[in-house]
């Protein structure tokens, strides 16, 4: 307890040393908690926020390269545009691995709840986002189902008339090609901006690559009374695939790094969301909102990780409206609303090839499912003083989902197979009702610098891939929402004189988990613990050079014997696999003399991979890695700027992401060393 103690009073020395200090503060802004514009830095919530100077000098090909920036996440990466998540979590898969986490564009889900898919990141123009504002642990009253674990929301750049045009291309190994274009105009009360990219790639192994196309339009129009933004957002990405490379540590195999075990895979997806948010003052301190959207998503793909390897296809369409009521009276200030939408979705699985009596060829699956999410929402803040300001909320959320079998309803197989994989349930309706609450409180220790405590809980209605996908010998999935409890603990401030801090410590208990038992039914019942340490260090010279630390210490736990599939002993208190304890990155840069009126910047970017388990027994391991990356960016006529990246400068052997399956070890293999070049051109500025 003593060294504790030294230790905890040396960290509160240093922070105290730092943070005195009587320059101005700047407020720093965020939308994604409450559906308005606030300043941030006395929430009782854990945030993160990459700007769009990050996203430019970045220029990432994939999110995860992004996303080294939020401590508590990791986008795993996989083969071509493919992603799985960790936010708060381990790395989750399966329909556990896109419900746990609200991914939006403005606020809006990119899929709609019990229709997620692990890879929809790439439904979101990432590339030419105005911000990317991430929100850990349970979210607050105004997002539902899905929002557990945290909410990755992606905002469109606003229309920028200074900022001119911009076209830019770009060149990397593997025949990687990318071009970009940004537009900008304003006309009176109407302000517009086109952004749109085209990116190909080769691929590193062998029959791999892609082609994405996505494009935002935005309209913005300020009228006397009226405010109005309407958006418009698609993306197309057409990949062939490359599966899992197998065998101990096999990414370090110079012949199998490059090869594909199936090159037959492929995924081609595209969407498309359509949304306009008007928005008034109807008084002298209240402004509503109201925000109508469509939504349209389809994809098909190999499910090459199975040995029968069927092809799923499945598609929904949605039309939402999003409400939202904000007002303020003397210290109180709150804001509510009412959400509603409904999908009309399907699902198809097809296995062209006979593989054995328990996995026939022929249809699966296919079905439809008519689905209804209504909710009710408030979340209030009142300043108690100067100094202590109090924070809470509730939402209440109904699911209703109304299901269509299009086939024959029982056994997909024929009567001789012992433990067929698949079973058709008679048509049927299931229903959740839902209901979150948060309460926090934040003190300020001196002006810019704050210290917050907070409980919150999160849930999610199950996905309708758990519960009309069965085994045969399961003919209805009897499951419970998904719930989480948090409680934590937050230290953030910025001194105004180049040093700026955020820690997070956190506690969460996951209860009802939804997993496959030994008998391959989908039940409820697992529950698992999570705790972690999030830090966030970031320190800016008079001199111009720069420094920042995202680092992220937990452990996510199983906490009951509720054996998961393939599990035969107990692993109560183990590591959940794919869950490294230690993970990060830290980056040095240099800013240049602004030449052209713009300033080069040089980084240096170190990311750390620690060890972790690769299966819920503990038995297997990958080793981790670190990786350097090196960005310069510089301008080199007035109109003309260029940015060299270059990643995995030492030429590491890593996995990208590593797992056991069918009892082999599996890796998606990490690339190596690449450079990557890219020239823009500005006019009209």
């Amino acid at each position: 307890m003593h060294v504790n103690r030294t230790l905890a009073g040396a960290l509160a020395a240093a922070l105290y040393a730092a943070t005195a200090s009587s320059e101005p503060v700047l407020e720093q802004v965020i939308v994604s908690a409450k559906r308005i514009s606030e300043d941030a830095s006395r929430l009782p919530l854990a945030w993160s926020v990459i700007n769009d100077e990050a996203l430019t000098l970045i220029g990432h090909t994939h999110p995860n390269e992004i996303m080294q920036q939020v401590p508590g996440a990791w986008i795993s990466r996989g083969n071509g545009q493919e992603s799985l998540t960790a936010l708060r979590s381990p790395v989750l898969t399966g329909a556990g691995g896109c419900g746990s986490f609200f991914m939006a564009a403005d606020g809006i889900s990119l899929r709609a709840p019990g229709f997620c898919n692990v890879n929809q990141l790439f439904d979101a123009n990432i590339e030419q986002a105005g911000r990317i504002e991430v929100i850990k642990g349970p979210a607050g009253a105004s997002y539902g189902s899905n929002a557990m674990h945290g909410v990755i929301n992606v905002l469109s750049a606003a229309p920028d008339p200074a900022a001119g045009q911009q076209l830019a291309v770009e060149a990397g190994p593997d025949d990687y090609y990318r071009t970009k274009l940004s537009l900008n105009h304003a006309a009176g009360r109407h302000a517009f901006s086109l952004r749109g990219n085209v990116a190909t790639d080769g691929g590193y192994q062998d029959d791999s690559g892609y082609d994405q196309e996505k494009l935002t339009l935005r309209h913005d129009y300020a009228g006397d009374i009226w405010n109005i933004r309407t958006v418009l957002d698609g993306a197309n990405l057409n990949q062939e695939t490359a599966g899992f490379i197998q065998g101990f540590e096999a990414y370090k195999d110079d012949d199998l790094r490059r090869s594909n075990p199936n090159p037959e895979a492929y995924r081609d997806a595209w969407s498309l969301r359509l949304y306009s948010e008007a928005s008034r003052n109807i008084g002298p301190d209240m402004q509503l909102s109201i925000t109508p959207y469509l939504r349209r998503n389809r994809m098909e793909f190999l499910q090459h990780f199975l040995p029968w390897q069927p092809v799923e296809t499945n598609a929904h369409e949605s039309l939402g409206l999003r409400t939202a009521l904000h007002g303020e009276q003397g210290n109180l200030s709150w804001v509510g609303g009412v959400d509603l939408e409904i999908t009309e979705g399907s699902l198809q699985e097809v296995q062209d090839q006979p593989f054995s009596p328990n996995q026939p060829q022929g249809v699966h699956y296919d079905y439809t499912v008519d689905a209804s999410v209504g909710a009710a929402w408030s979340q209030l803040n009142y300043a108690l003083s100067e100094r202590w300001t109090l924070d809470g909320g509730l939402r209440v959320e109904y699911t209703h989902y109304d299901y269509d079998n299009r086939g024959p309803a029982g056994s997909v197989c024929a009567p001789e197979a012992t433990a067929c994989r698949f079973f058709r349930v008679a048509d049927r309706t299931d229903s959740f009702t839902d209901w979150s609450v948060n309460a926090g409180a934040s003190y300020l220790l001196r002006p810019g610098h704050s210290v917050y405590l907070r409980a919150a809980n999160g849930f999610r209605a199950p996905d309708t891939s758990e519960l009309y996908r069965l085994q045969s010998g399961q003919s209805v999935a009897d499951l419970d929402s998904e719930v989480m409890d948090n409680i934590e603990i937050g230290l953030r401030g910025d001194n105004g004189a180049g040093f700026g801090y955020d820690l997070s410590l956190y506690h969460m208990n996951k209860d009802e988990v939804i997993f496959q038992d030994a008998d391959r039914r989908n039940v409820s019942g697992a529950r698992t613990e999570h705790t972690g340490l999030e830090i966030s260090l970031d320190y800016r010279s008079q001199d111009a050079w720069y420094a920042r630390l995202d680092a992220t210490a937990a452990r996510h736990r199983y906490a009951n014997d509720a054996l998961p599939l393939g599990v035969n002993e107990s692993i109560d208190g183990n590591d959940i696999d794919t869950a490294p304890r230690l993970f990060g990155s830290a980056r040095i840069g240099w800013e240049f003399a602004a030449r052209h009126g713009s300033t080069p910047v040089a980084e240096l970017e170190w990311v750390y991979m620690d060890e972790y388990y690769l299966e819920p027994e503990n038995a297997f391991e990958y080793e981790g890695h670190s990786l350097l990356n090196v960005r310069l960016s510089a301008p080199l006529t007035r109109n003309l700027g260029a940015t060299l990246r270059v990643t995995n400068l030492l030429d590491e052997e890593y996995a990208e992401r590593a797992d056991v399956g069918f009892g082999n070890y599996r890796y998606f293999v990490g690339r190596p060393r690449g450079v990557f070049m890219e020239l823009r051109y500005n006019w009209g500025v």
